[in-house]
């Protein structure tokens, strides 16, 4: 019995029609129990490769074994004596097909030819022979019939049935090989050592000749299919290939590269009345400058309040994350920009980084984002911890009223959660960020060098996501945010003899600012003969009048009742703990109100009122699909903001909203829709108005087309 024997008993079996148990007389076999005896046995391996003629006396007597078994299971379930019926004899040919021929005398069949290909079916051999074969199965049918099991009748579609199939699976069988044969055409063409020894003959007959298919299931093949994709990824499609260095394709397959490209044209609106009289000093200009003379003679670098502008921003990022194995990931992103700024990739088209050139001129590429990742866990009722160190994504729950979009994080991470039966899942994420780091020759013309003055954020947050319903879904965190030196301090008296002569505070003004934000005098200059008494070289720098100290409350409230589309409402709160009114009064050189007649020290007054406040607060109902990730995909926004002039670092936060910073307030609108799962367009209105000091307010209109891959 060859390798088919099994499956062909099987095929024979499930062929038996339901009609034949129905009518079969009292006290006769029950097919049924019959067919399951004889499964049993047809399992027992029975010969080696090859056909029943060529079985050794071993198996043939295994076989007659098996054969007795279920003749004795035959008998001992009739009651009386078969009546007689036709003998029928069914043969297996040597291409693994069970024929049978009608109940006459054997026909001599005439013998094979060279000239008949091999796939083709030969005659079908006769019935009607008593005369024992080889091949348990054609004797087990024979005698079912001879002890009136089965009728001829029966046998004849039984056996017409499985040769149909039979030709079937031989057709798949083909297919299988021909698909072995490509394999092994690859690797011959692609091995120099294979094709210089193989012999001269075609892959197909070459792997005929070593291997023989028999029926493979489809769960096995795509196993195989799966297996083989594997190993050429691993070997670098065989290392005998020079072309692809050895496990290339298999550090590929580990590679995810993403990136986005974006171009917005942006209209930028002032509204009459706003105050152009030099009240709104540009610090960032100032402190990333040579320091500003303060003695009057001529204007501060200041913020345009009065002329509309037209700008086309580009945008483009490149990363790329690799799987280092072992819970271990890595990272790296490049991106476009004016300049260095933390919270923004966009560079306006005709302007080279410092702001001027053009005419084609090429932009500069920024390394956005470098860092190791590690995590463990993450599974339902299972504690999950990520470590971040480099500069990677902002790990914390928040909006753009305290961290830009853009912004990366310096430093080390830490976060721990656990899901609990997915419906409650609390999450602690705390962190160390340098935000300033005192140049190593500070100050560079002096042979005595000045003491540090670094910079940091250390930051905690607790926080639980909360799936309430099947529709309803909210997260909530409240963090603390500790800003380690960002204010700044008075320096030690000194007398300046030129621009560069620095000040022992000189590193604590920002090193890059938005606007908003109270800024304070930074040196203490001491009016002396060289600078006429405090007339003449009073350059100064200018640092944050207040520290930082945030206090934040962060929520965001989903409903999926309207499935694909999504309803959410996110609001944040956020209050600066250090903040003292009257303290930064006394030091404040902006964000002051006008010097009015009722003020009783109008003599001597040279700045109104401090009019800074230390809290923020935003809130946003966001309606439209998750994800712009198909043809027609929308999204739709709306919300307002107050952003107090000291509630957040203004060199942190959004930079899209009134050009950034804080000291603002106003409305956002903004819209996507998705051409395609990769490209979209869309635009957004930012409306603010400023609340301390002088009118400064803004329309921001920007159209977007990008794609994300």
């Amino acid at each position: 019995m060859n390798s088919r024997t099994p499956l062909l008993a099987l095929t024979i079996l499930c062929a038996v029609p339901s009609a034949l148990r129905a009518e079969a007389p009292a006290g006769e076999a029950d097919p049924a129990a019959v067919a399951g005896e004889l499964l049993r046995v047809a399992s027992v391996p029975g010969t080696a490769e090859g056909t029943a003629d060529q079985a050794s006396p071993t198996s043939v007597d295994a076989a007659a074994e098996m054969e007795q078994q279920v003749l004795l299971a035959a008998a001992g379930a009739s009651t009386g004596d078969p009546p007689a019926r036709e003998t029928v004899t069914v043969t297996e040919t040597a291409t693994e097909t069970v024929a049978v021929a009608p109940a006459e005398p054997p026909v001599p069949q005439p013998p094979a030819s060279a000239d008949v290909p091999a796939n083709v079916e030969p005659p079908l051999p006769d019935l009607l022979s008593s005369t024992p074969t080889g091949n348990v199965v054609v004797n087990l049918i024979n005698k079912l019939v001879e002890r009136g099991v089965l009728t001829a009748d029966d046998s004849k579609a039984m056996v017409a049935q499985a040769q149909a199939e039979a030709e079937t699976q031989r057709a798949q069988n083909e297919a299988d090989m021909f698909a072995i044969a490509q394999v092994a055409a690859v690797q011959t063409l692609t091995d120099p050592a294979v094709s210089g020894q193989a012999p001269a003959q075609s892959p197909l007959e070459a792997a005929r000749d070593e291997m023989r298919v028999s029926y493979i299931p489809l769960p096995v093949r795509m196993q195989l299919k799966d297996e083989i994709r594997r190993e050429l990824a691993a070997e670098g499609v065989g290392a005998s290939n020079p072309a692809i260095p050895p496990g290339l394709l298999e550090t590929l397959a580990r590679l995810k590269p993403e990136g986005e490209i974006r171009m917005r044209v942006e209209a930028d609106l002032y509204p009459e009345g706003n105050d152009s009289s030099g009240a709104f000093p540009n610090f960032n200009a100032i402190n990333t400058g040579s320091p500003f003379d303060v003695t009057g003679t001529e204007f501060s670098p200041q913020w345009n309040t009065d002329q509309d502008r037209t700008r086309f921003r580009l945008l483009a990022r490149f990363g790329l994350g690799i799987e280092l194995g072992d819970n271990f990931t890595a990272g790296f992103r490049l991106a476009t920009g004016d300049s260095s700024s933390p919270v923004s990739a966009n560079q306006s088209m005709g302007a080279t980084n410092d702001g001027e050139g053009g005419n084609f001129s090429d932009y500069a590429v920024w390394l956005d984002r470098a860092f190791l990742r590690y995590d463990l866990g993450g599974g339902e009722d299972e504690v999950a911890l990520t470590v971040w160190t480099g500069r990677f994504d902002n790990p914390f729950f928040s909006t753009p009223l305290i961290f830009d979009d853009d912004l990366g994080f310096d430093g080390a991470a830490v976060r721990l959660s656990y899901n609990y039966r997915n419906t409650i899942m609390p999450s602690l994420v705390g962190g160390a960020f340098p935000v300033y780091n005192t140049d190593l020759n500070f100050s560079s013309n002096q042979p005595l060098k000045y003491p540090s003055y670094d910079k940091y954020l250390f930051a905690i947050q607790a926080g639980t996501e909360v799936n309430l319903t099947r529709h309803w879904n909210a997260e909530v965190a409240a963090a603390y945010y500790y800003f380690y030196n960002i204010e700044g301090q008075l320096s030690s008296p000194f007398v300046p003899l030129s621009a560069s002569d620095a000040g022992d505070t000189d590193n604590s003004r920002p090193s890059f600012a938005q606007k908003g934000n109270t800024y304070r005098p930074l040196r203490n200059i001491t009016p002396a003969p060289e600078n006429d008494f405090g007339r003449i070289n009073q350059w100064q720098y200018f640092g944050l009048a207040t520290p930082f100290e945030n206090f934040v409350v962060t929520g965001k409230l989903n409903y999926d009742g309207f499935d694909p589309v999504r309803v959410s409402l996110v609001g944040e709160f956020v209050q600066n703990l250090a903040f003292n009114s009257s303290q930064i009064d006394e030091i404040a050189v902006n964000n002051r109100g006008e010097v009015t007649a009722d003020d009783p020290d109008i003599d001597t007054a040279s700045y109104g009122p401090f009019e800074g406040d230390g809290y923020a607060w935003l809130l946003d109902i966001v309606v439209g699909h998750a994800e712009l990730d198909r043809l027609g995909a929308w999204q739709f926004s709306f919300g307002y903001r107050w952003i107090g002039s000291d509630a957040v670092v203004d060199g942190f936060n959004d930079s899209d909203f009134g050009f950034g910073g804080s000291n603002m307030k106003g409305f956002t609108v903004a819209g996507r829709l998705a051409l395609t799962p990769h490209v979209y367009i869309g635009t957004r209105w930012f409306g603010s108005e400023s609340i301390a000091g002088p009118q400064f307010d803004m329309n921001i209109f920007q159209f977007d087309i990008g794609a994300k891959f």
